[in-house]
């Protein structure tokens, strides 16, 4: 269950977006925000799922939404459409407003998205404080973010969207438990996940303003967990990591060769620049994710021939 999985007959992969996070640092950070706020509203009228997976965004057409979310007798969505640059709220009943994306404090985006949502009839309440960043500026204070590169905003939904599209092909190889291809704001990663079946010892907790019990929820099972974002090198970085880690994961060679082990973050990392400058990015990308993910399985002792996917028809 390797690389005989490869279709060797596809056309070569299209161009991936180039953008350094250096030139859109500030924008990066204040669109974190933004999500963050989006993700507290889904997560406020959402059902809750296993692992947090009832919190994430997901990717779309024209950017990040948050999918049909239950209100009453109907539903409702939220959506960044990084083409118009504009924050789209929509009911089942056809009733819409929108909040400008351009320069501006996340006070203000907070306001304005709270005020469209009221105007629409969806009473909301959430936890007005941001998640996994240290400082945690309360979204109604924060004066502190306020740009919005319009054409950055837009490359990185881009380099999302060539991201999901390898790893969800990359999930189809697994029969297991596993999660969708989703973005979490938390940390604002786009993430994949498989489970061995397994319990996992609790999770200790430590990521900042985020309280051990989250922690322990998204971690209660053993897990081999990939994805990408935008840090961890001059464009970004992909990441792959086990929990718990098993014993010789960190020392395990890992393909491609621009892959490393970073012992601060405890994860794999492949460059964003390594992908995006190959001949075959897709090639280069499927490698370390099956690479990684071996290396968590066969160390871990997953029962990989139960676990995934034989050779398929079609």
């Amino acid at each position: 269950m390797g690389d005989d999985r490869i279709d060797r007959t596809r056309e070569p992969s299209p161009p991936w977006p180039r953008l350094r996070v250096a030139e859109w640092a500030d924008t990066r950070d204040t669109l974190h925000m933004w999500t963050q706020i989006v993700g507290k509203i889904r997560m406020a009228h959402t059902p809750t799922i296993n692992h947090w997976w009832h919190v994430t965004l997901h990717l779309s057409a024209r950017g990040l939404t948050t999918s049909a979310v239950p209100y009453r007798d109907g539903a409702f969505d939220i959506e960044f459409d990084f083409l118009d640059h504009r924050l789209y709220l929509r009911t089942s009943d056809g009733r819409s407003r929108s909040v400008a994306l351009e320069p501006k404090p996340v006070a203000a985006f907070y306001r304005e998205t709270m005020d469209a949502l009221a105007g629409l009839g969806v009473q909301t309440r959430i936890h007005a404080v941001p998640n996994e960043v240290e400082p945690a500026i309360p979204f109604a204070e924060d004066q502190v973010h306020t740009s919005y590169d319009g054409a950055a905003a837009q490359l990185f939904w881009r380099q999302l969207l060539q991201a999901e599209r390898v790893i969800g092909r990359f999930r189809s190889e697994f029969v297991g438990k596993t999660s969708p291809v989703h973005f979490f704001w938390g940390a604002m990663d786009l993430a994949y996940t498989r489970f061995s079946g397994r319990a996992a010892p609790p999770h200790p907790g430590g990521a900042p303003n985020c309280p051990s019990w989250v922690m322990r929820e998204g971690y209660s099972h053993e897990l081999a967990s990939c994805g990408f974002w935008p840090g961890g090198g001059a464009e970004g970085a992909f990441y792959a990591y086990a929990y718990p880690e098993p014993p010789g994961y960190a020392e395990r060679r890992v393909r491609p060769d621009a892959a490393s082990y970073d012992v601060g973050s405890g994860e794999f990392l492949l460059p964003y620049e390594a992908v995006a400058g190959s001949p075959d990015p897709d090639a280069v990308l499927a490698e370390f994710l099956r690479s990684t993910y071996e290396a968590a399985a066969d160390l871990g002792g997953w029962d990989r021939r139960a676990l995934e996917a034989g050779p398929r028809g079609g």
